[in-house]
Order: C-alpha cells, then sequence, then structure tokens
C-alpha cells in the first residue's frame, strides 16, 4: 500500500470526510474508485461514491461512513492505495514511499542511516535520515548524487558532521 493521505476532520452531518493529501497535485486522489483506511498497516477497502478538491483538501463521501458519527471515528487513518494501481515513477522520479528505508551514505563511505521520513517545504522535499544523529539533506541533485533502487541506497554528498 502506499499511503496517499490522511482523514484529518468530519466534512458536515452526512458522513463526509476531509482527507488532507500527501500527493503531488490535491486531486490524485480523485483518480481512484476505492481507498484503504487504516493504521499501521491494517488496511480496510471502502468504496469512493463523490469527491472533490475542496482548498488544500478533499472532501469525500465514501461507503464506510454513513454519518456524521462514522467520519468522526475515521478521523487520523491513512488514506492508501495498493502500489500496482499508481503510473509507473518517471526516470530520475520517485514515490515517497520506495525512498523511506533506503540507507543513505556519502562518497566516503560513511553510512549517515536510513531514511526515516521525507519533508515538503515547498522549494523542494528534504529527507529526514536517522542514524548516529538525524540529517536534514534536500533532495536535490546538489547533494543527493544517486539513488539506487535496486541496491537500496541513496548517495549523498553530505558530511558526517553538518
Amino acid at each position: 500500500m502506499v499511503v496517499m493521505g490522511q482523514v484529518f476532520a468530519p466534512y458536515g452531518i452526512k458522513g463526509w470526510i476531509k482527507v488532507l493529501p500527501y500527493t503531488e497535485t490535491i486531486d490524485s486522489l480523485l483518480d481512484f474508485p476505492s481507498w484503504w483506511l487504516g493504521r499501521e498497516g491494517h488496511w480496510q477497502e471502502t468504496r469512493v461514491i463523490e469527491a472533490q478538491v475542496h482548498g488544500k483538501s478533499v472532501v469525500a463521501r465514501i461507503e464506510a461512513s454513513r454519518d456524521r458519527n462514522d467520519a468522526e471515528r475515521l478521523k487520523g487513518m491513512q488514506v492508501a492505495v495498493p502500489r500496482e494501481m499508481l503510473p509507473e515513477a518517471g526516470e530520475n522520479e520517485y514515490y515517497w514511499s520506495d525512498l523511506i528505508g533506503l540507507q543513505v551514505v556519502n562518497p566516503e563511505g560513511k553510512i549517515l542511516g536510513l531514511v526515516e521520513s521525507i519533508i515538503e517545504t515547498g522549494a523542494n522535499d528534504v529527507l529526514e535520515v536517522k542514524g548516529e544523529k538525524t540529517c536534514l539533506i534536500p533532495f536535490v541533485s546538489e547533494f543527493v548524487l544517486d539513488v539506487d533502487m535496486k541496491g537500496r541506497k541513496i548517495l549523498a554528498e553530505w558530511g558526517e558532521d553538518w
């Protein structure tokens, strides 16, 4: 599963939910007829009845939520889709979920740690790398020299003491 967003609030009284998308474009979730809701890897499929962009979020009416009480219970749930439903990433493009857990090393061979998360800053994405210490490495070609998905490694121009 690839997490695409999170339910953050009910919307109205008829069971609609508000979702904060984690996607590059806000309307990406609208492409999927079903979403999988869950926490900690326990997923339940639900059909999307109706959905639309609402400011910087998506509001949706889904099968799993018939009234405001149902929508309240869904607050905090992650919204995901199966990996095979996503289009192939282009050359030098990566899904965030594919980068999580990759080992990060510098050109000197020093292991900096593992990608724990990715932070969207507006200007560029930033890798949060946890090892002996936490590093925040901008995901730009100046610092990220190579991403080896098969080898599960990222080569980053980053010093141990930065």
